[in-house]
């Protein structure tokens, strides 16, 4: 039986021995994540096959040690994992990170603080609260603190298309008392789940039909509207969309406009988007989940005129900001909104607290228990300054640009849609290729370079064709380095094609 002493040790506190321990393996986990970023190759290659008889849980009464399990994850998770700073790794929103990040995320772990009350992180909380305040101006709503941390862009989606449902219903039913119905007191009214509507683009992000149907209104509440040449919403479409609804009886809650889809990069006229939704006395929810980064560009900020004209707002920093995994924020125009999720808990914020203006942050959140993400974004604002880290944000828009005037310049591949932001999508084309084994040819690429441990390209679709996607949001990829790719991927297009006609080829094993 493990003694009092062991279980010290082996306990991250004022020990000692513990002490001594977490210096000694942190600083081995550093040097094992040094080598690891010194080794060339973007990933280590093999099927999902033959990574699946490698890895194996192997728990015992006895335990190895904390060494030889450290050593074992090297081998077994470290190694054999993805650099998403690698220039060749450009198939999702999967950034690079920041060193600032990375050094956030050792206090962040240490100190275990968590958000749902000011006891359990009194400085954290404090903190939180300021930098709400920050990005609420730099995204045009002005001062103030309705807003608050997520894991990232799904959670924030949920919540701006959660309490447009309840604001909707609030106005446009009535209890027995003749009040304004109150989901989260008596739940949804029967008739409002087959009439109440949901706007988006078709290349909005999934999370919005995901969330309402864990919100109980099914994907029958999402209502989508056609995109134009440019991969944004059609506001014509849109226009028509809203006066269709309106004469079937249909009440539209809510528009859910995107600054940044997944595949274009595309960001959808918000000012347009938003005199329609005032016609319907609609909500506007913008998913700025990818674009909102640029909030902070130093030239193309204006991409983003109209943002502060929603009524929410989701912001990612995992994604064009460079921070790790996860850290997001929603961010709400009214805080009188709130209201329609608050719930006090005598445990974790009494009325008394918020009286004497202890911050309430549990209440804006759909968690209870989060993390101190908020130090992540804060670190980083702080050591680069503002200029420099939008001058990092712009390097992507920039590159893209290059890369797609690269790609119409160059034989063999073909652009599909005029890139807006840090997204390029296109497909290599071999002279001669019949037409209808084009699409196959591009996915066989992609899969081939990544099981190869070369690359790791997007495959998705641009209409009816199979699209290579490459998001280049890396502020430290070059030109060159996308040139290097695009030829590899070239180069492997043509040994695909030479050995299908001899007879030769066979797709890479899932």
């Amino acid at each position: 039986m493990a003694d009092f002493a062991e279980h010290r040790k082996a306990l991250f506190c004022n020990d000692a021995q513990s002490i001594a321990d977490y210096q000694s393996a942190m600083g081995e986990a550093v040097e094992a994540v040094s080598a690891w970023l010194q080794n060339e190759k973007m990933y280590t290659g093999g099927s999902i096959k033959a990574l699946r008889k490698e890895i194996a849980f192997q728990p015992s009464k006895e335990g190895m040690g904390v060494q030889k399990s450290l050593d074992r994850m090297v081998e077994l998770f470290l190694n054999k994992s993805l650099k998403v700073h690698h220039p060749h790794s450009l198939a999702h929103l999967h950034c690079p990170t920041m060193v600032t990040s990375q050094i956030a995320e050792v206090l962040i772990n240490a100190t275990n603080q968590s958000m749902d009350s000011w006891d359990q992180s009194p400085a954290g909380s404090l903190m939180e609260v300021q930098l709400i305040d920050w990005l609420r101006q730099k995204v045009g709503y002005g001062e103030g603190q309705a807003g608050v941390f997520t894991s990232g862009g799904t959670q924030s989606n949920l919540m701006g298309i959660l309490l447009a449902r309840d604001a909707c219903i609030a106005k446009n039913w009535k209890d027995d008392n003749g009040k304004p119905w109150s989901v989260q007191r008596d739940g949804i009214p029967s008739d409002a789940m087959r009439n109440v509507k949901f706007v988006c683009s078709e290349n909005a992000h999934f999370s919005v039909q995901k969330n309402l149907a864990m919100m109980g209104m099914g994907f029958q509440s999402v209502v989508t509207v056609p995109v134009n040449s440019d991969a944004q919403i059609d506001t014509a479409a849109l226009a028509k969309t809203m006066a269709d609804l309106k004469a079937d009886g249909k009440i539209v809650a809510c528009i859910v406009a995107t600054a940044g889809t997944t595949d274009a990069g595309a960001i959808d006229p918000m000012k347009e988007i938003r005199n329609i939704a005032d016609q319907y006395d609609a909500w506007m929810h913008i998913d700025a989940a990818w674009g909102g980064a640029l909030i902070l560009s130093n030239e193309y900020r204006a991409m983003l005129d109209g943002l502060e004209l929603s009524d929410s707002v989701t912001l990612d920093f995992h994604k064009h900001y460079f921070q790790t995994i996860s850290c997001g924020a929603f961010l709400l125009k009214d805080e009188a909104n709130y209201r329609y999720m608050h719930y006090e808990a005598e445990y974790l914020n009494s009325a008394y607290d918020e009286e004497h203006g202890v911050p309430n942050l549990v209440s804006k959140s759909l968690q209870t228990t989060r993390r101190f993400d908020a130090l992540k974004l804060w670190m980083t604002v702080e050591a680069l300054g503002e200029e420099l880290y939008g001058s990092m944000i712009d390097h992507g828009v920039k590159l893209t640009r290059d890369v797609a005037d690269y790609i119409k310049a160059t034989n063999g591949l073909e652009l599909l849609v005029e890139p807006q932001f840090a997204s390029v999508l296109f497909r290599v084309v071999p002279e001669g290729y019949p037409v209808e084994f084009v699409d196959n040819l591009n996915q066989n690429v992609a899969d081939e370079l990544f099981a190869r441990g070369e690359a790791n390209i997007g495959v998705t679709k641009v209409g009816d064709v199979q699209s290579l996607k490459m998001t280049t949001l890396s502020p430290i990829a070059t030109l060159e380095n996308v040139q290097n790719l695009l030829s590899l991927v070239q180069a492997e297009a043509d040994r695909i094609k030479d050995s299908i006609a001899n007879g030769t080829y066979t797709p890479p094993i899932a």
